[in-house]
């Protein structure tokens, strides 16, 4: 049987848009930590509301502080080329902020603007309801694997070991990438970051041949470990054996698995 959890109804796009408008009303009169004394503006998300990902930056800087608006400061540029490795445009992606107000002189968060922001963007997610998170740079990585209670590295250090790699807990899939900002400051970053990005493209979609695909229909008998649909079929499908083979033409069996192993069941 599948998750009752995970199967749980999804929002319309007009019911998530009247949601995120009520949410964005709520987070104008904020007044749960300091910050609140020097912004300008609350930056609430924005984009596609039915994106399957959901990018979550560090914080507004000053440009996106005065105007309400994400990414149109120095790292803007950096953003959409990084969007364009993987074909994809601001239009097609939902974005917000781990921290909803600027951070004077751009210093680090603290654990309790952290912790007031958190709820604001739980209840983000809990709309969109993204296929993945994205979360952007180190700060906006460890307060979602924590809240997630995924494992992650005790040093900040090791954090890059995460970026570029997909992770699934409890049906949910982050894929963690470097901040855009981190390339204004070390250029020598920028190709790997946007090989990272490029995969982007593909956790935006699910597989074409899903459907018609021996894994869906042993997923909804209850005989197959949600991790395959969830991983592979919904997430990181170009990787899957199932899939190379399928668009060479070959011929694979039903019981084989996305990573090339079978499955030890008579069909």
């Amino acid at each position: 049987m599948l998750d009752k959890e995970y199967q749980k109804p999804r929002l319309n796009l007009k019911e998530k848009l009247l949601a995120l408008s009520a949410l964005q009303a709520q987070l104008q009169n904020c007044q749960q930590c300091r910050l609140a004394l020097t912004r300008n503006k609350v930056l609430a998300g924005e984009g596609n509301a039915d994106s399957r990902l959901l990018l979550i930056a560090l914080a507004p800087g000053e440009k996106e502080d005065r105007q309400g608006r994400m990414f149109i400061g120095p790292s803007g540029p950096i953003l959409d080329e990084l969007l364009q490795a993987a074909g994809l445009g601001r239009d097609e992606i939902y974005m917000t902020n781990l921290v909803k107000c600027r951070l004077p002189k751009n210093r680090r968060p603290k654990q309790e603007e952290i912790d007031a922001c958190s709820l604001y963007l739980a209840q983000e997610i809990a709309i969109i309801a993204p296929a993945v998170l994205v979360p952007l740079g180190y700060y906006a990585t460890r307060a979602i694997l924590d809240t997630y209670q995924a494992p992650h590295p005790a040093a900040r250090a090791e954090f890059r070991e995460l970026y570029g790699k997909l992770i699934l807990v409890a049906h949910q899939k982050f894929y963690p990438l470097p901040h855009p900002s981190a390339l204004l400051y070390n250029r020598g970053f920028k190709p790997a970051t946007l090989k990272m990005s490029e995969k982007l493209a593909v956790l935006s979609r699910p597989c074409k041949w899903y459907a018609l695909c021996p894994m869906r229909r042993l997923y909804e008998q209850g005989k197959l470990d949600p991790f395959w649909v969830e991983y592979y079929c919904q997430g990181d499908w170009q990787s899957c054996i199932r899939y190379q083979m399928e668009e060479r033409g070959e011929y694979h069996a039903d019981t084989m698995l996305p990573d090339g192993s079978y499955m030890e069941i008579s069909l």
